[in-house]
């Protein structure tokens, strides 16, 4: 394991760091909503907001990670403020000569894959980082070393509101200056809130509502079945022969293609539908007062724009599987367990087609 080297501003470095007064303090929600966007958005089971002292790397805020701290020689955050303007990615640890013999690699947590963009203050010190962790290899997509690059200025603008407010609370003299910014903090605060809240709910890849979002839709929409009687249908949609096309051209120009689909997806949906990305390759439509006659001919127009509309390059096609709310399908489970069943009928008999729930299943009502 090589020792981290310590940065030509360490001085300042650290002297900026103690000016926060941020270390040792309590845990504190804005902080751990950052973490818990970037472990969302990035997919992985550990997200840190990381600081690096003289001697030990602490955390403010972490997701999947029980220890408060750990030395500062373990540390990937103290590689990674080496270079403040550049994100540091480790797809394996185990291959990286850094890291390949320390213990938080081969023994618990096994580190595999790491992620970090520094935290940077105006005068261009970094004072650690908001990290991602996975326990296997990987790499993050365009939009994920984006997202998290974004988060790491939000962990920066925190850190700054919060030492304004502390600042603030010293002179009495600043009492009104001291509500107003007290009143910005509060108005950073919801706005941050509002933009977590809706990146939660939304694909980094494709833009379209996440699985989340899907299961919230669902249970909603089941909520006024109840109530009002409503129709009900759903589709999952698959992308034939992905892993193939994926693997042939390489994981940018699957994520390409999987944008390329959801973009026409959307574009055929009408303004009640919602669409989100299921998972992989799989997507998922909300067919909202829709009975499956009807979903069945909205499902059939989106298959064929997608034989259509995608460019020779990427030509790609879709299978289908539609099915409807009824006395059976009487949960959100139930529906999309009919429609993927549906969906693996239209994959068994050739691919490029929509194939309906059967049975009793298929009815509204």
């Amino acid at each position: 394991m090589k020792r981290g080297i310590i940065p030509t501003d360490e001085t300042a470095r650290l002297a900026a760091l103690g000016e926060l007064e941020i270390l040792d303090t309590l845990p504190e929600q804005a902080y751990d909503d950052i973490t818990f966007l970037a472990s969302q958005l990035c997919e992985t089971p550990v997200s840190l907001v990381s600081f690096v002292d003289a001697d030990r790397q602490w955390f403010k805020s972490r997701v999947g990670l029980d220890a408060a701290e750990t030395d500062r020689e373990l540390a990937f955050c103290a590689h990674a403020i080496l270079e403040p303007d550049d994100l540091m990615i480790v797809p394996d640890a185990r291959q990286d000569s850094r890291f390949a013999d320390n213990p938080l690699v081969t023994r618990d947590p096994s580190i595999r894959f790491y992620a970090g963009a520094p935290l940077l203050t105006p005068a261009g010190h970094a004072l650690g980082t908001l990290c991602v962790i996975d326990t296997e290899p990987r790499q993050l997509a365009v939009n994920q070393r984006r997202a998290l690059r974004a988060l790491s200025r939000q962990v920066m603008a925190q850190l700054d509101l919060r030492r304004s407010v502390a600042e603030l609370n010293h002179s009495a003299a600043a009492q009104r200056h001291y509500e107003q910014q007290l009143e910005e903090y509060q108005r950073v605060l919801e706005e941050n809130v509002a933009t977590i809240s809706h990146l939660s709910l939304t694909d980094p890849l494709t833009g379209l509502h996440n699985r989340r979002a899907l299961t919230e839709k669902l249970e909603e929409e089941y909520l006024q079945r109840a109530r009002y009687n409503t129709d009900l249908s759903f589709a999952l949609l698959d992308v034939d022969d992905f892993k193939p096309y994926n693997d042939s051209k390489g994981h940018l120009a699957g994520d390409e293609l999987l944008e390329l689909v959801a973009r026409v997806v959307k574009s055929q949906i009408r303004a009640s539908d919602f669409v989100a990305r299921y998972g992989g390759d799989e997507f998922a439509i909300v067919f909202t007062n829709t009975r499956l006659d009807d979903a069945h001919l909205l499902a059939e127009r989106i298959r064929l724009a997608i034989d259509r509309d995608t460019p020779p390059g990427s030509k790609v096609t879709i299978s289908v599987g539609v099915a409807t709310a009824s006395s059976t399908i009487a949960t959100p489970n139930l529906l999309i367990d009919a429609a993927d069943k549906a969906l693996y009928r239209a994959k068994r008999a050739g691919r490029n087609q929509v194939a309906l729930a059967t049975g009793p299943r298929s009815t509204g009502g």
